[in-house]
C-alpha cells in the first residue's frame, strides 16, 4: 500500500455528464487528480485535457487497463448499461474500481460483477454518493438524537419540473436509462441506510413524457428492529412534477423532521424555509410549532476522501457493493410489482 499522504490518481471511463461533471469534480474538490480519461469525442478529449494538463487520453478501455501505472483507481462513469461490462473488465486485471451507480441493470448482473472482482482480488466500490448529503447526514444525526420518538414512515421525493425532456441517454435508452435505474438507487439506498433491509415492495412506474420511465413511485416496508418498530418508506422520482416536494419527510411518534426542497429545484415549498437561520437543514416539527435543525458537515466529496484512506491507508471501503446487490434486488422486485400490480416480497 501507498503512503496515506500522497494524492490519489484517478483514472476516469467516460467524461460527460457523469465523469466530468459529477466525478472529476469532486475528485478535485477532495484535493486528487485525474491522470487518465477513456473518451473518444474530440470535443469531450480537448475538455479532458484542459481540466488536467498532463492526463493520459484512451480511445478504450483496454489502453486504459494497459497503461496501469497512471492511476490508483478506475472509476467507470460511462452510460448505465455498460456498467457491468465495463467494471467486470478492470477487475478481471485485478485493479481497484469506483463503479457508478446501478452497478448493473439487474440482481443477477449486479451478483455476478461483485463475484468476479472478489475472484480476482480486485477492491470495488460502488459511488453511493448521496450518504454523504448533508440532508442524509443531518437526519441521521437527527434519528440518533430520538427527538423524533419512534419512527414509522419515510419519504423522500426526488421531483423535477421538466416538461420538455432533455434529450439525453438517460431519458431515451429503454435499457439502462429510466428514473427507477437513475434516481431509484439513490432512495432505496438512503432508505435502507437509515431503516434497514426492505422486506417487500410495491411500485407504480409510468412513461409520461419519455420512452422510459419518468414518474416512479415506490412503497418500501423494512424489516422490524429490534424492540419490533418497522418503518415503511415511500420514495417518488418523478420530471413532471410543477410542485415537487417536500424533500424529505420523517415521521415519528414524537414529531416530524421535513427538508422542504432540493439542490435549488424550483418548489412552491421553498417559502416555507423563508427566515431558516444560516447553518441549518430542515426542521423539526410538531403540527404548526417548527425549529430548524443545526446541518451536519460533510459533502459529496468526502466520499473521494474516503476512497484514498481505503486504498492508499488501509481505510474500510465506502460502500459495500454487496449493498448494491440488495438495492439491485428491491429494483427488480419493484419493476415486476408495478408489471404485476402486486406487492412482491424481496
Amino acid at each position: 500500500m501507498h503512503s496515506a499522504g500522497r494524492s490519489l490518481r484517478v483514472g476516469i471511463v467516460g467524461y460527460g455528464g457523469a465523469g466530468r461533471g459529477i466525478h472529476a469534480r469532486l475528485v478535485r474538490e477532495a484535493g486528487h487528480t485525474v491522470t487518465a480519461v477513456v473518451v473518444r469525442s474530440p470535443e469531450r478529449r480537448a475538455a479532458a485535457a484542459q481540466d488536467w494538463p498532463r492526463v493520459h487520453l484512451h480511445d478504450d478501455l483496454a489502453a486504459l487497463v494497459a497503461d496501469r501505472d497512471a492511476y490508483d483507481v478506475v472509476v467507470v462513469a460511462s452510460p448505465t448499461a455498460l456498467h457491468a461490462e465495463h467494471v467486470t473488465t478492470v477487475v478481471a486485471a485485478g485493479l481497484p474500481v469506483v463503479a457508478d451507480k446501478p452497478l448493473a441493470l439487474d440482481t443477477a448482473s449486479a451478483r455476478a460483477v461483485v463475484e468476479a472482482a472478489e475472484a480476482a482480488g480486485a477492491p470495488l466500490t460502488v459511488f453511493q454518493n448521496r450518504r454523504w448529503d448533508p440532508e442524509q447526514l443531518t437526519l441521521r444525526s437527527v434519528l440518533e438524537g430520538g427527538g423524533l420518538g419512534t419512527v414509522h414512515t419515510f419519504e423522500r421525493r426526488w421531483e423535477r419540473w421538466r416538461p420538455v425532456p432533455q434529450q439525453r441517454w438517460k431519458e431515451n435508452d429503454p435499457v439502462g436509462g429510466g428514473l427507477l435505474l437513475d434516481l431509484g438507487p439513490h432512495l432505496v439506498d438512503s432508505a435502507t441506510q437509515l431503516f434497514g433491509p426492505v422486506t417487500s415492495v410495491w411500485a407504480e412506474l409510468r412513461s409520461l413524457t419519455t420512452p422510459t420511465e419518468d414518474d416512479v413511485f415506490l412503497v418500501l416496508h423494512h424489516a422490524p428492529d429490534a424492540s419490533g418498530n418497522a418503518v415503511v418508506s415511500r420514495l417518488w422520482a418523478g420530471s413532471v412534477v410543477g410542485a415537487p416536494g417536500p424533500r424529505t419527510r420523517v415521521l415519528g411518534t414524537a414529531g416530524a423532521y421535513v427538508v422542504t426542497t432540493f439542490e435549488n429545484d424550483a418548489s412552491p415549498f421553498e417559502a416555507l424555509d423563508d427566515g431558516a437561520p444560516e447553518g441549518t437543514e430542515g426542521w423539526l416539527t410538531h403540527g404548526r410549532e417548527r425549529a430548524a435543525v443545526p446541518r451536519a458537515d460533510g459533502g459529496h466529496a468526502d466520499f473521494y476522501r474516503a476512497v484514498a484512506a481505503w486504498l492508499l491507508a488501509d481505510g474500510p471501503v465506502p460502500v459495500d457493493p454487496w449493498d448494491a446487490v440488495r438495492t439491485a434486488e428491491v429494483l427488480d422486485a419493484a419493476r415486476r410489482s408495478a408489471a404485476e400490480g402486486r406487492r412482491l416480497s424481496v
